[in-house]
């Protein structure tokens, strides 16, 4: 790895218009990303995401803060200087060529001699398994296969960096799984930086080296799937990604190994320790628990009321009722030796402590 980041972004804010109607779209956003990484910017719509993108591409330019490629700013230089392509959620494909002369425009924009674009042309088919539909037409495949085609366009001409926008947000949800094994391949086979932007946290938990967290122009938290998933340290990020039931409690005791809480129900929760959130005693906090992590015991920590009793196949959801009110789910996975539990039973809940986070907010 280079010394220098692929991309470093430091303290960059972009506000559109001005006055009263002016709209802070990112405010104050710090971010390194790694050569040869997978980084997805994760959010809802309206986060600043694809602002971001936009602002590495060139397309827009920030209102504060730089853009460093490779330690060197990007400042001033236009999208078509900037050694970055971006594949956006439609294919942009002309549908009047045939997908190898998709592939080889940018390259003759360039300059490229005719045999080398050719040989660049059969590797970017070979590459994306379309080597036998060079001379189709776009109109001739299928979105999966268009979106393979705007890809080796992409990546014909060996971007540093490869932003993506999007872009399998127009395929079903089948060939939107297989396209993310695709893209995490290709990004193996390529050794490209790709910065993915997208609204759905399955894609992202799939695909990614590491996730930015967004939410209203700011980044709450990077980290690598499971760190973002098991440990978030955000409200809203424990409630984005994945189901959380949150807890407001009391911090009773905390040294360097376990925590302890006591809940608005009086009942008492052990949760480790955790070097990036370490609330001292008497400071009221909020606990995420994910379902998954919850055991239905004849004894335990907490005590519910069974209200709801889901079956999904694979696994069954519980829908508690807690002693001191509010809602709990537990997700158990079906096995032989699983007993069921009936609606209206009384149920305690084991809580290991690593299932208990601490939130900031």
């Amino acid at each position: 790895m280079a010394d220098a980041p692929a991309l470093d972004i430091r303290n960059v804010s972009k506000t559109f218009g001005r006055g009263s109607d002016a709209v802070h779209a990112l405010d104050n956003v710090s971010l390194s990303i790694h050569e040869n990484e997978f980084l997805t910017l994760l959010g809802p719509s309206g986060c600043g995401k694809t602002t971001l993108l936009r602002l590495i591409a060139g397309f827009e330019v920030p209102s504060k803060g730089e853009i460093l490629l490779e330690g060197k700013p990007l400042t001033g230089l236009p999208p078509f200087l900037r050694p970055v392509n971006t594949v956006f959620q439609s294919y942009a494909l002309f549908p009047h060529m045939s997908v190898a002369d998709n592939i080889a425009f940018g390259l003759e924009m360039q300059g490229w001699q005719r045999q080398a674009i050719d040989e660049r042309v059969a590797e970017m088919l070979a590459l994306v398994q379309l080597g036998e539909r060079g001379r189709r037409r776009p109109a001739e495949l299928s979105g999966g296969q268009q979106q393979r085609v705007a890809l080796a366009r992409a990546l014909a001409n060996q971007p540093r960096v490869l932003l993506l926008d999007e872009p399998l947000s127009a395929l079903d949800l089948k060939l939107r799984k297989e396209m993310q094994l695709e893209l995490k391949r290709l990004q193996l086979s390529t050794g490209i930086t790709f910065v993915f932007v997208t609204h759905d946290q399955e894609e992202a938990l799939t695909m990614s080296d590491r996730i930015a967290v967004m939410h209203e122009g700011e980044i709450l938290q990077v980290g690598s799937p499971r760190e973002i998933y098991s440990h978030p340290t955000r409200r809203f990020v424990a409630d984005f990604i994945g189901e959380s039931n949150f807890l407001e409690a009391e911090c009773l005791t905390a040294d360097k190994d376990r925590t302890r809480f006591r809940l608005v129900s009086g009942e008492e929760l052990e949760g480790r320790a955790d070097p990036l959130v370490n609330p001292r005693p008497g400071v009221r906090v909020t606990l995420a628990v994910r379902p998954e992590r919850v055991d239905l015991l004849p004894e335990g920590a907490l005590h519910a009321t069974v209200e709801n009793v889901v079956y999904l196949g694979t696994d069954t959801t519980y829908f508690l009722q807690l002693g001191a009110g509010g809602g709990f789910q537990v997700r158990r996975q079906n096995r032989a030796d699983t007993p069921p539990v009936a609606v209206g039973e009384r149920v305690a809940l084991g809580i290991a402590p690593e299932a208990v986070q601490v939130l900031l907010d």
